[in-house]
């Protein structure tokens, strides 16, 4: 053999394991997502990501009015212990490292969790195996995703013992997963990014180091069970520097901040989902090519190569991927891993003088945004005052208007928009999954057999249990755990919970979001403004006013965010009262507030049984001539029933221009109060 062939041989056997391989499923039934986890399986996935649906994440019961049309659309219903028992049916628990996108109820979902690895056969040494991450970020949630439910108070007590507990009972298991993904969704930079994850990460590290539950001795293992999960997007450098960025962030605050001596225990760990927020409608199939360069930038660099990957697929800004979707999406990571020489070489990065300034220029932004943070009195703090909010709402803002204006330039979008016809969206129907709409009505009958076939004493002395340790000060897993074993459902517990603690609603960081798109004389946003003030003149209505709704569970408030200030920008009066409204809630603030138009915001499916709602009920109660329009993620044969049932107008992921939305509203106004056409464009 010679030299070189010696030397290709030595490199194949010096090898790193590639990172863990999942994908982001579940969906309709617990036995549908089994099955899909089974076949992801045995295609080679070496984790599992649970997708749960959001009347599990928000808890309510599939059963609730708020969880009408969200049932098994974004995710898994899991209503109680049988549910995951079937979930996780034939699946090994002990050999797993799943993760868990949870957050208010994520406690609850751990418990369960580990009462279906017990029914498996394992023993309490056996249970201190189990590998896996449960999100746990409510930080997050308060600022972007809107799955909250607790204050940041009692919040932040749920993520304390649910940390104090896994780190005693169940070592290998992550309690949290910070995560900044859904900040980058909102419209952060890098430097918020970093620095909102950090600052929620400290808000975390000092409630477990004050609550007294853990010897100083011992926090150096809560600190290196604490992960991350973050967003990659397509600029590739400055994705890889924030990564480099962030692990030599979290190695300064847990040295000086805690006192961690052991390098091991200070390790930045990170799983990764890549960007959805940048896959485009329009031109779909070049949604592959962004998912593979934003892996890149979390494989590439072995000093800040992430420990999970996950991928969207090519389709879902269209809807629900198919399992052919996800399977393209493994295999994107699989060819990676198994075909390219990435994993025979040391860092690559290494040495590179632009890396290093970008990287420091990140670390030193990053550091002062964390400093301005604490002196707010840390995250929770900056929550509470809607300062984390209305900086997230301002820079997405900015985004969008780079994007309307040319600035930022996505193809297929705003430059090179012509195209061949694509074989992939030919029938655009079949191209998404859908759910079954009589799945619903299932899940309801399995869960009402779940209730009758228990044992309601049992159960109630549990949720009882419950109540008396959230109330007090105890630890509140071992009560969550037994509400588990009693058959208790996540509605039960979450409201159990509820009445001790209350609910939260976050602050919108709408009213105090500053003018992103200027209106000077000739510019688009002018031209609407006078179309909008004409408007308003020729109604003799002061001011126009429209009603920005969002119906259900789907916390994604981003697009709506950003049509609300820009109709404000626009001259509008806007009514934006957040998010989870019942379609009867938003019917009635439309009335008293004697809006001109309802602008409904949907991106979870639940659209077609939640829209026709507001519309029956403005009917019924004689406003009829409102005009309502949707947006969100809806496939055209959907948009086609909306308009036949009375909606106004369907706008998509492909009208990316919120100024030409606002001038479309306006003219839907006109017509609907019967004016003529004005000339102005827009």
């Amino acid at each position: 053999m010679s030299e070189r062939q010696n030397a290709n041989a030595n490199a194949r056997k010096e090898r790193d394991r590639p990172w863990l391989m999942r994908t982001y499923a579940g969906h309709s039934t617990a036995e549908a997502s089994n099955e899909l986890y089974r076949r992801n399986l045995a295609k080679g996935q070496t984790g599992l990501s649970v997708a749960f649906d959001l009347p599990t994440q928000t808890g309510y019961d599939p059963d609730h009015i708020l969880a009408r049309g969200e049932v098994g659309r974004v995710g898994v219903p899991v209503s109680h212990l049988g549910d995951m028992r079937r979930l996780f049916q034939d699946i090994p628990l002990e050999q797993m490292n799943t993760s868990m996108t949870i957050n208010a109820t994520a406690m609850w979902l751990l418990a369960l969790y580990q009462v279906v690895a017990e029914e498996q056969g394992l023993d309490e040494e056996a249970i201190t195996r189990l590998q896996g991450t449960t999100q746990n970020d409510i930080v997050k949630e308060y600022l972007s995703r809107g799955t909250h439910v607790f204050p940041p108070g009692p919040s932040l007590r749920l993520t304390t013992d649910m940390i104090t507990y896994t780190v005693a009972r169940i070592p290998k298991w992550n309690p949290i997963n910070i995560c900044s993904y859904h900040l980058q969704e909102a419209g952060a930079t890098p430097v918020q990014e970093i620095a909102y994850a950090m600052s929620t990460a400290i808000a975390v590290l000092d409630a477990v180091r004050d609550s007294g539950q853990v010897p100083q001795e011992k926090f150096g293992d809560v600190v290196a069970r604490i992960s991350f999960f973050v967003n990659a997007g397509v600029r590739f450098i400055e994705e890889m520097c924030k990564m480099r960025a962030f692990g030599r962030i979290w190695d300064q605050v847990t040295r000086e901040r805690y006192g961690i001596e052991n390098a091991k225990q200070r390790r930045f760990r990170y799983g990764v989902q890549v960007n959805s927020l940048g896959l485009t409608e329009a031109q779909p199939e070049n949604n592959v090519q962004r998912i593979v360069l934003e892996m890149l930038a979390v494989t590439l660099s072995k000093d800040a190569r992430a420990r999970a990957v996950q991928l969207p697929a090519w389709n879902e800004a269209l809807g629900l991927p198919r399992p052919w979707d996800q399977q393209w999406s493994l295999r994107i990571q699989q060819v990676l891993a198994h075909e390219s020489d990435l994993l025979e070489y040391e860092d690559i990065f290494a040495g590179s003088h632009v890396i290093e300034a970008k990287v420091d220029a990140l670390v030193a932004e990053s550091l002062a945004e964390i400093d301005r943070i604490q002196q707010m009195g840390g995250a929770m703090a900056a929550v509470e005052s809607g300062y984390l909010k209305s900086q997230l709402v301002s820079s997405h803002a900015e985004r969008r208007a780079r994007i309307e204006s040319g600035e930022e330039k996505i193809v297929g979008v705003n430059i090179f928009e012509t195209t061949e016809p694509n074989p992939l969206t030919a029938d655009l129907d079949t191209a998404i999954m859908t759910v079954d709409p009589a799945n619903e009505a299932r899940v309801v009958a399995k869960l009402h057999e779940w209730r009758d076939n228990r044992d309601e004493n049992r159960a109630q002395e549990a949720l009882a249990a419950l109540k008396a340790t959230a109330a007090g000060e105890g630890n509140l897993m071992a009560a969550t755990v037994e509400c588990a074993r009693a058959g208790v459902t996540t509605g039960e517990w979450a409201w159990a919970l509820r009445d001790v603690f209350g609910e939260f609603r976050a602050p919108t960081g709408v009213s105090s979001a500053p003018v992103a798109v200027t209106a000077e004389e000739g510019t688009p946003l002018a031209l609407v403004r006078e179309k909008v003030a004409r408007t308003a003149e020729e109604l003799a209505s002061g001011r126009l006013r429209l009603l920005v709704g969002k119906p259900g569970l789907d916390g994604h408030s981003n697009g709506a965010e950003q049509i609300a200030v820009r109709a404000r920008d626009a001259g509008f009066e806007v009514v934006y009262q957040g998010i989870r409204l019942t379609p009867e809630q938003i019917v009635n603030a439309a009335l008293s507030e004697d809006v001109h138009c309802v602008g409904l915001s949907i991106l979870s499916g639940s659209h077609a049984e939640l829209v026709p709602d507001v519309l029956t009920r403005l009917r019924e109660a004689g406003a009829s001539d409102i005009p309502v329009i949707v947006g969100g993620i809806i496939p055209n044969g959907d948009a086609e029933d909306l308009k036949r049932a009375g909606v106004a107008a369907v706008f998509t992921p492909k009208d990316f221009g919120i100024t030409e939305i606002i001038g479309r509203i306006v003219d839907e106004i006109r017509k609907a109060n019967k004016l003529d056409p004005l000339e102005v464009p827009a």
